[in-house]
């Protein structure tokens, strides 16, 4: 029997709210944190371009999470020159469809993380997030709004916290455990295609499979590369100017969930894979099941036509010494059929053909 995500993954925090997919003392330990073990300042969250309290948050040296959903090009472009952000940088926020990456420019880093939401139907849809982290502020910019961003900054807005990187932990996090319902809703539907598959194979389910799998090789493509930026770049944001070090075990949190997660679609890829074995198998068995039935049809009543067709021919011998009557037909026609039909019946039922 196959564990499921909650027990080949463990409890994963999702949003800040304790889930069955959470350890409890996770959920307790980010609603109080210890100010005794670093900094305690008040993270501000703007959802807007306002220049003015971005001026006054870098004027004062205040960590901020500045979340912007759907810019425009232009605002894109006065972000770069409020914060003389490199060209490249700027090139990349204006454009979607990264790959994920870290590229380190001086004093921060522009990050391309991806998380996921529901889509349309039963699809799922690739959420792409792009990050300047600094030690002084973070930037995120998305298409459209997200629900894990905006629950996280009326977590975060106002509230003491010990590190800025904790901060950056939490927006990472949140994103990679969006990926833990869909492949939770996932496994169960791979359970039910299967034991469906054994019942009773249809068309409907093999698509299905087929759908699952081009999710999969999706989720695949960003979860790999996701995996890597964090087993390699997780030291290169520790390590920016302003930051405390005393966040990397969150980050190394993240980077478990990650390997949890790429775990997880390579394990679904290959059931999926035996299911589609499955489908096939099951299918030609019963093909070779109807099959055997039609040979045994045919094999009855290949000599039934032998007897009819011999009894059918014209030679005078038939017509002078077979006499038309109602005996002769139910005994040599009738009879005759029927007791070839029956032996037959009892050799294949003794073979067990039938």
């Amino acid at each position: 029997m196959r564990l499921s995500v909650p027990e080949l993954a463990g409890r994963v925090w999702a949003g800040g709210a304790e889930t069955p997919c959470m350890p409890r003392h996770k959920a307790e330990a980010l609603d109080a944190e210890d100010q005794s073990r670093g900094i305690t300042a008040r993270v501000g969250c703007l959802s807007e371009l306002d220049e003015d309290r971005i001026r006054e948050h870098l004027a004062r040296k205040e960590f901020f999470w500045l979340d912007l959903s759907s810019p425009t090009p232009e605002v894109v472009e006065r972000l770069g020159e409020l914060f003389g952000f490199h060209p490249l940088a700027i090139k990349d926020a204006l454009k979607f469809g990264q790959r994920p990456k870290l590229e380190d420019y001086e004093g921060y880093v522009f990050v391309v993380f991806y998380g996921i939401r529901e889509g349309e139907g039963e699809d799922q849809v690739l959420v792409e997030v792009q990050m300047f982290v600094s030690g002084d502020y973070l930037i995120t910019v998305h298409r459209e709004p997200l629900p894990e961003l905006t629950q996280q900054r009326s977590q975060i807005d106002g509230r003491v916290i010990h590190s800025e990187q904790f901060v950056v932990y939490r927006v990472l996090d949140a994103l990679t455990d969006t990926f833990f319902p869909p492949l939770g809703a996932m496994d169960d539907e791979i359970d039910q295609l299967e034991d469906g598959i054994i019942a009773t194979p249809t068309d409907a389910q093999l698509q299905r499979i087929f759908e699952l799998k081009r999710q999969l090789v999706s989720m695949r493509k960003v979860i790999t590369p996701q995996r890597d930026l964090l087993a390699r770049g997780l030291d290169t944001i520790a390590d920016l100017p302003g930051f405390t070090l005393d966040s990397r075990d969150y980050f190394r949190d993240v980077y478990d969930h990650m390997i949890r997660i790429s775990d997880l679609v390579d394990t679904y890829r290959d059931l999926l894979s035996g299911a589609m074995d499955a489908y096939l198998s099951t299918v030609a068995n019963r093909q070779n099941e109807v099959m055997k039935q039609l040979t045994v049809i045919a094999t009855i009543f290949l000599p039934l036509s032998f007897l009819t067709g011999f009894f059918g021919m014209n030679f005078a011998f038939q017509v002078n010494h077979i006499q038309h009557s109602e005996a002769s037909f139910l005994l040599l026609a009738v009879g005759g059929c029927v007791v070839v039909a029956a032996l037959l019946w009892i050799y294949f039922k003794r073979k067990h053909w039938t």
